[in-house]
């Protein structure tokens, strides 16, 4: 018999990865599924499988677990950690334990560190080594070059929870050289993982440059001590989502179900702004040019692309209602999952028509100029990227404050008064940037149609490196 077939499924906006295997009998095993379902079951429809298992790795924070969904709709088997505390009918698994799926085994191996509760899954086929597994589920253990960020249960556990992730990782590098390693979480991902990796690996070329685990602290040879990992882990830390604080609680609840096929409703001028006049928050996902040539005024731009759903969680108030304009050749459908998959289970509508039946009523209209980077002048710049992204190169005398930072009380001090344009690596989240300054009542405002490398190339100077002051 040949090895399982074991189907990746990378969801690009945040970073991750689901794996779907194929227990032999027409029967499937899905990893680490989010809500957002729609690629899992297109690949389960190709396989000819239907899922009868959902596992989890772990309480997931940057996004909402779809196993709830699978087993409400597919009668799927949900199996996970057993020290968890979830609220919802599932198979708790403990170290060691084991489920039989049928030719092929799954054994829980505890690796807490990511989250207190993690556990990595193996996957053993008696036709194929007996013992030896073919593959780990990682999880956010072991990743692709790294190992998932330990400060997301808070401050207080951040070290203890790097000294549980060394001790995961080396037990799971005991496994023998071929196994291979399908991580949850890859490039893209806020929980800590190298830009440009690839999405899978195996024990052996992990054990022998895995950058986090080896290196001239080892002598180079074997693995470094556990203060040398720490110190590793916790130096390479950045910011990560605000929403990540709640999501894991809700995962542990267990998702609602979502019983309805997904829609916006059609809200038509008059009752789009009823609802802007009772609290609801304007969103707008169109591209920054159209957002720049006219908005409903207090409107977020939030750009309809593959990491919509990150900024949506980042930026904007659960607990308020959405209000959504787009234009009439975006997918209402992505934007509405998108939602869904980090927790946004109420947006109340779309402005009917878009912008230009908001216009022909007769209705304010707010604009944000964008500007080539020739036109910027003497107006002061916000470089509102990451941090990493800032120190690699930016523009001489830039002023830094990450995007997801804008939200944060009292940050606007941050930042200098009189024109300003801000600026990202094109232009998307610059254009946020600008729309949350809007909503403070700044009027000053401009967005740098491009990043700082179209910058430089107009301007004719070269970018500095180094973090800001």
């Amino acid at each position: 018999m040949t090895a399982p077939t074991v189907i990746l499924v990378v969801d690009e906006g945040l970073g991750n990865s689901a794996y779907l295997v194929d227990l032999g009998d027409g029967r499937g095993l899905v990893v680490d599924a989010a809500r957002d379902l729609r690629a899992v079951r297109a690949a389960a429809e190709r396989a000819g499988l239907r899922i009868a298992y959902a596992a989890d790795t772990h309480l997931h924070a940057d996004f909402l677990s779809g196993a709830v969904q699978l087993a409400a709709t597919d009668g799927a088997v949900v199996l996970a950690s057993a020290t968890g505390g979830r609220q919802f009918p599932h198979t708790g698994l403990a170290d060691g334990d084991e489920v039989d799926l049928g030719g092929l085994r799954l054994r829980a191996m505890a690796t807490p560190g990511h989250t207190p509760e993690h556990v990595a899954f193996l996957l053993l086929d008696s036709d194929v080594g007996g013992e030896v597994p073919v593959g780990v589920f990682t999880g956010g253990s072991l990743l692709v070059g790294s190992a998932a960020r330990t400060d997301l249960a808070g401050a207080d556990r951040t070290q203890e929870l790097a000294r549980a992730q060394y001790a995961s990782l080396t037990r799971l590098l005991t496994l023998p050289d071929a196994t291979a390693v399908w991580p949850t979480h890859g490039a893209g991902s806020f929980c800590s993982a190298p830009p440009g990796a690839d999405r899978t690996t195996t024990i052996g070329r992990e054990r022998a440059g895995n950058p986090l685990l080896t290196g001239a602290a080892a002598g180079g040879v074997g693995i470094v001590d556990e203060a040398t990992f720490v110190t590793r882990l916790l130096g390479g830390l950045g910011s990560y989502p605000a929403y990540f604080a709640r999501l894991g609680e809700v995962n542990r609840r267990g998702p609602a179900p979502v019983t309805e096929p997904a829609a916006l409703p059609a809200l038509d001028v008059t009752a789009f702004a009823a609802h802007l006049a009772a609290g609801a928050q304007a969103l707008d996902v169109r591209t920054p040019a159209a957002f720049a040539a006219g908005h409903v005024p207090g409107a977020v731009s939030i750009t309809l692309r593959p990491v919509f759903a990150t900024w949506l969680g980042w930026l904007l108030d659960p607990g308020q209602p959405i209000v959504v304009v787009r234009d009439l050749d975006q997918d209402p459908d992505e934007i509405l999952w998108q939602a869904l998959k980090v927790g946004y289970d109420h947006l109340a509508g779309e402005l009917a028509g878009g912008m230009p039946a908001w216009t022909a009523a007769g209705r304010p209209v707010a604009t944000i100029p964008l500007l080539d980077p020739d036109q910027v002048g003497d107006r002061h710049l916000l470089d509102i990227r990451q941090d990493g992204e800032y120190t690699a190169g930016h523009v001489p005398g830039a002023v830094h404050l990450e995007l997801g930072d804008l939200t944060i009380p009292g940050a606007a001090a941050r930042i200098p008064g009189g024109p300003l344009v801000t600026m990202c690596g094109h232009g998307e989240r610059a254009m946020t940037a600008a729309s949350l300054l809007a909503r403070t009542g700044r009027t000053d405002l401009a967005v740098l149609d491009g990043g700082p490398g179209d910058w430089a190339a107009a301007i004719g100077l070269r970018l500095v490196s180094g973090a800001s002051r």
